[in-house]
């Protein structure tokens, strides 16, 4: 007889409890040695290890005790995981399928004692996939209701937890003023209010040896206690709990907690922020819109000009290569079309690793000494926000898969407090890898190659067609299932298909490093291929 070696996995959520003689991570494992021991006639052994994790989330992978056990199945020393319930070993279907990969790599199958399967069928794998499903849909429902709870509370104004702001300490669900604290916000609002520019508060913040709150972590570890960056500085006066308000997303609402800035005060410092007041020293002049404009070239030398739509009462900016606008009669495949927000964040991210990595001063001046690099060095590293650091830029140049900045040496000489002769001219180029994917009619531009990023529309439409699978399986119509889940049965034909995709293809899916063009609308379209190889081949050609 094959001996079975059998390895226990207990978890919960939360750590109540946990501190009892007899608790849950116990109650599962009993009635799981009590299936082990009643499979004893077919070989299955239970080993010593406890593989258990108390207080941890099933939503994610990155638990001690279960890396453990995935780090004994790899080694081949476990042949059979057995869980209380599946959702104990995971709620998340992505999740599922990378280990199940694992599993079979390693040969190993796991069993729940409270539900009737194995995934060492075929039938098991799919009520697996439709349990964990239902899982998944579980958790979900119950963060949109903790969400939902959230936003009503904040609707009353009330304070809902998280990192509490400068100037307040929390008082159960609300907020009560720190004096001490309080003053430093007042002193920053009187200093925007004279000086109207983030660089020249920061400097006088800074005089004044205005600091941060100084927390005390875990384990000791200090942070805080620091003068305010410019960053921390726009986001203090900002934020409209210093009003008296809690803001929920796009929303405002009057808060329960008393204001440390009188409300006319606070509206009067956004209106100077928002009308491009905080723009870089010496210049009194506002912010464009479209700070690109007239800066971006593609590779046939065709400058790329400001655009935009408007989406449910939304504007949207794009840049747009000028033969799209002079001849609307012909098709330009090759021309460009970028969404404004993205590529001018891209571009300031690039610019300030430029300006701030390390040796940069030496490498991008000449002649100076060592006090005048010193104040170059610290000019670099404070370049202020994404609108100044676009000032820099000349020229941009756009071809697929690369794109070059060049920076204005007379600009650059100027805010470094330098002179033109002292600019090195070969630091003054930039190139960058440059990758650009789509997500059905979305577009993500991405500096070097683009992060692994799930098609979630896609995995739920798979999970949706291997539901209704199993339902036709189980005798019901397309008719019928259309009826019960309100859609059309055209509809139900179609997104079943999706169930007869290929096991590596799931795998990749799941990972999301399928092609850029493997979306629902491609995969209904198609009516790709039932058989596993055959689908591969036409995969690959996206």
């Amino acid at each position: 007889m094959r001996r079975i070696r059998c390895a226990i996995y207990t978890r919960k959520s939360s750590e109540d409890g946990l501190e009892q003689d007899f608790n849950s991570l116990d109650a599962q494992r009993e009635a799981c040695e009590a299936y082990i021991a009643s499979q004893k006639h077919e070989g299955w052994e239970l080993l010593p290890d406890h593989y258990d994790d108390g207080g941890i989330s099933g939503g994610h992978l990155d638990r001690p005790a279960l890396q453990r056990l995935m780090r004994a199945v790899d080694e081949k020393r476990i042949d059979q995981i057995v869980v209380y319930k599946i959702d104990r070993l995971t709620r998340s279907l992505a999740d599922f399928a990378k280990l199940v990969d694992r599993l079979d790599a390693a040969e190993t199958s796991f069993v729940s004692v409270t539900q009737s399967f194995n995934t060492a069928t075929s039938m098991g794998r799919l009520t697996l996939n439709m349990l964990l499903s239902f899982a998944q849909f579980e958790r979900e429902v119950t963060a949109e209701r903790i969400r939902d709870k959230i936003a009503a509370s904040k609707r009353k104004g009330m304070w809902m937890g998280g990192s509490v702001p400068l100037g307040y300490q929390p008082d159960g669900r609300t907020l009560k003023i720190d004096e001490a604290e309080a003053e430093t916000i007042r002193t920053l609002f009187d200093l925007y209010l004279k000086l109207g520019t983030l660089r020249d508060v920061k400097e006088r913040a800074e005089e004044l040896d205005l600091r941060s709150r100084r927390r005390e972590r875990a384990g000791g570890r200090i942070s805080g206690g620091t003068h305010f960056e410019r960053g921390h500085l726009q986001h203090i006066l900002s934020n409209p709990v210093y009003a008296g308000r809690i803001r929920h997303k796009q929303k405002v609402y009057d808060g329960q907690h008393p204001a440390i800035i009188e409300p006319v005060v606070w509206d009067k410092v956004q209106d100077m922020m928002q009308s491009g007041a905080a723009v870089a020293r010496g210049s009194r002049q506002k912010a464009t819109r479209s700070p690109l404009a007239g800066k971006l070239f593609d590779e046939t030398g065709d400058r790329l000009t400001p655009s935009h739509s408007r989406k449910n009462g939304k504007r949207l900016r794009y840049y747009i290569s000028r033969r799209l606008v002079k001849d609307r009669s012909r098709k330009h495949p090759d021309a460009w079309r970028l969404p404004a927000d993205q590529v001018e964040g891209l571009l300031a991210e690039l610019i300030g690793q430029h300006l701030t990595r390390p040796g940069a001063a030496v490498a991008m001046t000449e002649g100076l000494t060592a006090a005048e690099l010193t104040d170059v060095s610290k000019k670099l590293q404070d370049q202020g926000d994404a609108t100044e650091r676009l000032a820099l830029i000349e020229r941009v140049g756009l071809r697929q898969g690369c794109l070059t900045v060049r920076l204005d040496m007379a600009m650059l000489a100027d805010r470094l407090g330098r002179k033109p002769e002292q600019i090195n001219l070969g630091e003054l180029t930039i190139e960058a890898p440059f990758q650009m994917r789509r997500r059905g009619v979305e577009l993500k531009l991405h500096l070097g190659e683009p992060p692994a990023e799930i098609d979630r529309t896609l995995v739920q439409n798979i999970m949706k067609g291997r539901s209704w699978l199993a339902m036709v399986i189980a005798g019901k119509t397309f008719s019928e299932i259309a009826d019960s889940d309100g859609v059309s049965k055209r509809r139900v034909q179609d997104v079943v298909n999706l169930a007869l995709l290929s096991p590596d293809v799931l795998d990749r899916i799941a990972a999301g490093e399928q092609p850029d063009g493997l979306t629902t609308d491609y995969l209904i379209k198609t009516r790709f291929s039932a058989v596993w190889s055959e689908q591969r081949e036409q995969f690959a050609a996206l």
